[in-house]
């Protein structure tokens, strides 16, 4: 029989019966395990690159290129350094995935919202565009708007002209470029001065709804802020801009603002394709919001545009923003597809063609792979950031 100190303080388990003990145990030895394999791999790629006399280090980024980028953000020549064309590439994809982002996520607002709409055409033409461009390969969309629709455009000789100064070609779309001229930073510092008024506006206007219930016309007063103060700096500095207007010379345009095929094929393609999956996520959050909120807001006679932008789309974006953040995730990921049609993005530029020169592969792609992983976290950061501000909050 058990005394009445035996029952008061029992006896410790053993040591791999304790499962504190044991978890422990077990972390210790995953984390082993891992910092093994890393360390092996390591020391495997650095004795495979001493074998074949291959240099290590990042000292080639100093070196000169000596070979030409057709688009470009920032100055750059053959005898630009490495460094220099790592920078025009990750450039190239920020602008890329920068625009395809708003642009498929207008497309696919407002293709999600047509989808629902009670006009028998709109609703099923919207259906079709979802369920046509969501199921083919991105790749094949990208080759067909290249390939198919903007290659085979006229030569610049034959182009398709709007007026004198706007042309359509085979090499791409050619407008007149703004010059800005001394004197048009005022009219900067006045846009900006706009951009932080217009900030305000909307805060004041809502405060002021939450407080009386009555609307103030905000965006056509920003609008007009918009519109205003630029306009009057202008005025005020004599319109300090010019326009370099293109020409057909030789074989082929010069001066102007160009948008070539391969920037717009493939901002095209991945604003479509992605637009598909973001027109199914709005679908979705719509219809998670309750039915009673839009009988509610019909019986305080609000109007159905205002319900859907007033009521119904804030509720939905609790619903949207997660799987909204996954789709711009992808959409900044595939525009490593770039390479497919020479688009000088980081893929193509750096581990493309970088790589083939200098031949140093770990340290170029390690570069490339921080980059999209330094992408994605801004991208899953700030999501995270407005998902939270758009939670609900108890009164």
């Amino acid at each position: 029989m058990s005394t009445h100190s035996e029952l008061k303080n029992p006896a410790k388990p053993p040591f791999w019966r304790d499962p504190e003990k044991r978890s422990i145990v077990f972390q210790v030895a995953a984390v082993a395990f891992v910092g093994y394999i890393l360390w092996a791999l390591t020391s495997n790629t650095m004795h495979n690159l001493a074998t074949r006399g291959i240099a290590s280090g990042f000292d080639f980024l100093s070196f000169n290129t000596s070979f030409d980028i057709g688009e470009t953000l920032i100055e750059y020549s053959p005898e630009s350094t490495y460094f220099r064309a790592f920078w025009v590439g990750v450039l190239n994809t920020l602008l890329v995935s920068s625009i395809g982002i708003v642009f498929a996520t207008v497309l696919g607002f407002s293709v999600g919202i047509a989808r629902l709409s009670k006009n028998f055409v709109i609703s099923k033409m919207a259906a079709v565009y979802v369920d046509t461009l969501r199921n083919i390969p991105l790749l094949l969309q990208l080759f067909f708007w290249y390939f198919a629709v903007l290659r085979p455009l006229p030569l610049p000789k034959n182009a398709i002209a709007w007026g004198e100064s706007i042309f359509l070609s085979n090499r791409g779309l050619v407008g007149p470029k703004p010059i800005f001229e001394s004197g048009f930073g005022w009219i900067f510092a006045a846009l900006t001065v706009a951009i932080v008024a217009v900030f305000f506006l909307a805060r004041w206007a809502k405060k002021r709804q939450e407080a009386t219930g009555q609307q103030f016309p905000v965006f056509y007063a920003s609008i007009a802020v918009l519109v205003f103060l630029p306009l009057v700096a202008a005025a005020a500095t004599g319109f300090p801009l010019s326009w370099d207007i293109p020409a057909l010379k030789g074989f082929n345009f010069r001066g102007g603002m160009v948008i070539t095929p391969e920037f717009a094929a493939l901002v095209g393609a991945l604003s479509i394709y992605t637009s598909s999956f973001i027109a199914e996520i709005v679908r979705a959050g719509v219809l998670a919001v309750n039915h009673g909120q839009t009988e509610a807001a019909f019986a305080l006679g609000i109007k159905p545009k205002f319900t859907m932008r007033l009521v119904i789309i804030p509720q939905a974006l609790r619903v949207i923003i997660p799987p909204l953040t996954s789709q711009y995730l992808n959409l900044t990921k595939n525009s490593s597809l770039a390479a497919a049609i020479a688009y000088p993005d980081l893929v193509a530029v750096f581990a493309g063609t970088v790589l083939n020169q200098v031949g140093q592969a770990v340290e170029i792609m390690a570069m490339t792979l921080a980059v999209y992983l330094f992408f994605s976290l801004v991208i899953s950061t700030f999501m995270n950031w407005y998902n939270a501000k758009m939670a609900l909050v108890e009164r």
